[in-house]
């Protein structure tokens, strides 16, 4: 028997299912994001504390593909003006996550 487990398994036997889902807040959709969906990679906003092998382990779990590449970006934040008071809009980690050939996340909901 072969007991030894992939890093996929460990990361998610370590971490509970909960915090996967918590992980990865949405997906972005901008018009750079729809453009990449033609290279079969998608944005999402996920947790700043959050690191590569995680976001791929949770991405798999989630929506059940194969991750090829994952390329992050913590993005600064953005001053917010409203009326006379001034703010700030608040710091997101990006990451964009290329897929396998022939794996597909749907990000619209097809109306029937």
């Amino acid at each position: 028997m072969n007991n030894t487990k992939t890093e996929k398994e460990l990361i998610i036997a370590s971490s509970h299912v909960s915090e996967c889902t918590n992980m990865i807040k949405y997906p972005i959709i901008t018009d750079k994001a729809t453009r990449l969906l033609a290279n079969n990679q998608y944005s999402f906003v996920v947790d700043p504390k959050a690191k590569k092998p995680t976001i791929k382990a949770a991405i798999q779990y989630l929506f059940n593909v194969k991750v090829i590449k994952i390329n992050t970006a913590h993005l600064p934040k953005k001053k917010k003006r409203v009326g006379q008071y001034m703010g700030w809009k608040p710091h997101y980690k990006k990451a964009i996550v290329t897929l396998a050939e022939g794996d597909t996340i749907n990000l619209f909901a097809e109306e029937n």
